[in-house]
């Protein structure tokens, strides 16, 4: 499942100053949409390049589809009924929801998506939120008093109808949405100002789509020099924590955990947005699971970043540097007995996670523990696929 941030800033929020500085902060953090009137939507186009949701309160969708190409840039990208109307209560609800005149603009053709905004006001509301999933692309519910019980609802009556979107007002509000019956909702709508506020809701929300590894222990059998390959150090465009590092193998069933250079060393300066990863020939995991040769990593590709912990993010590859340096071959033992390999540089500088905490490569010795991540899968370009392949 993807996840996404929606930041509110309509009128509610206040004056246009007060829209533009939350839309700024919205861009800045990288949420993924934000939810205007529908006047405000081309001043949005030139404050930068964000997915626009508006609140349509006129009921008349034709206008978006007739629309003059000229008139394009004015354009929401959904459009959300039920501000000023039945969804937020303004206008009571039918008993009959057939006769609603927000489900009805959701129900007339256009080539725009559309959305209801829901205020689960009761047990009606919560009734009519599931009958407008029905009709929207996106359903946005706010809980003016939350509880649990009607997202847990909405989440298994709806959650496969449409994209649901939970209104909170903090991070852990996002990431309880996020969590809730392990499902969770597709995304959430922000009301707040607070641009630290909209930056941890952005972080709960790549949190929730990162997967997390189970890394398991390696025991060293074998390790010699093999003179000089052709070795791939990998600069990304973000910054490392000392016990962040990437995972590298010669086999892509079995990848070993290599630190970047965050550590100070008497040799050379740290470099804590590098990792020397080894060969030309070795794999590399990506953010999707996949991997990739470190010979075809550019600037632009995605690289996943692994902690000693099995925790997972993603980098941006700045740079690749490819020189001619004197290599280890390192084999290792999985506990049930498959054997993997990889190379790495001959050098100081260059470490692995061990039971006794960092250590360079070339202090390894056969017997030491080295953290790796292993899957018995074959890859064929990257993906995994049942099939026998050998590698050795």
């Amino acid at each position: 499942m993807t996840r996404s941030v929606w930041v509110k800033a309509d009128d509610t929020v206040g004056d246009w100053d007060t829209r533009r500085e939350r839309i700024t902060n919205a861009l800045e953090a990288d949420a993924d949409w934000v939810l205007v009137d529908e006047e405000d939507v081309a001043r949005v186009r030139e404050l930068g390049d964000i997915s626009v949701a508006a609140f349509r309160t006129d009921g008349d969708v034709s206008l978006i589809d007739d629309a003059e190409p000229e008139e394009q840039e004015a354009q929401a990208d959904a459009y959300i009924i039920g501000k000023d109307g039945e969804g937020d209560g303004t206008i009571d609800l039918p008993n009959d929801f057939s006769g609603s005149a927000d489900l009805s603009t959701l129900r007339r053709n256009s080539e725009v998506d559309h959305g209801a905004y829901v205020r689960i006001l009761g047990k009606g509301y919560e009734e009519f939120a599931e009958t407008a999933a029905g009709e929207a692309e996106y359903t946005i519910i706010i809980g003016d008093d939350w509880t649990i019980i009607p997202l847990e609802n909405l989440i298994a009556r709806i959650g496969e109808e449409t994209t649901l979107l939970a209104g909170v007002t903090t991070a852990e509000e996002a990431r309880t949405a996020f969590e809730t019956l392990e499902i969770g909702t597709d995304g959430v709508l922000l009301d707040s100002s607070d641009p630290d506020e909209i930056r941890r809701t952005v972080d709960v929300r790549d949190d929730a789509e990162r997967e997390s590894l189970d890394l398991e222990w390696g025991t060293v059998v074998e390790i010699e020099p093999v003179g000089s390959a052709d070795r791939v150090c990998v600069d990304t465009g973000n910054l490392f924590e000392h016990d962040e590092g990437m995972l590298i193998g010669s086999m892509s069933r079995g990848l070993v955990f290599v630190h970047a250079e965050t550590a100070d060393s008497p040799y050379v300066a740290s470099r804590p947005f590098r990792v020397n990863a080894g060969a030309v020939h070795a794999y590399a995991r990506t953010p999707d699971g996949g991997t990739k040769y470190l010979s075809e990593l550019k600037s632009g590709d995605e690289v996943q970043v692994v902690d000693t912990d099995g925790h997972t993010r993603e980098a941006i590859v700045g740079r690749v540097k490819i020189e001619k340096r004197p290599m280890f071959r390192v084999a290792l033992e999985t506990d049930d007995g498959d054997r993997i390999e990889t190379l790495l540089q001959n050098a100081e500088t260059i470490k692995v996670a061990t039971k006794d905490g960092r250590r360079a490569v070339t202090d390894l010795s056969p017997g030491d523990q080295v953290k790796l991540y292993y899957e018995d899968t074959a890859r064929h370009f990257g993906e995994p696929v049942e099939e026998s392949i050998i590698e050795k």
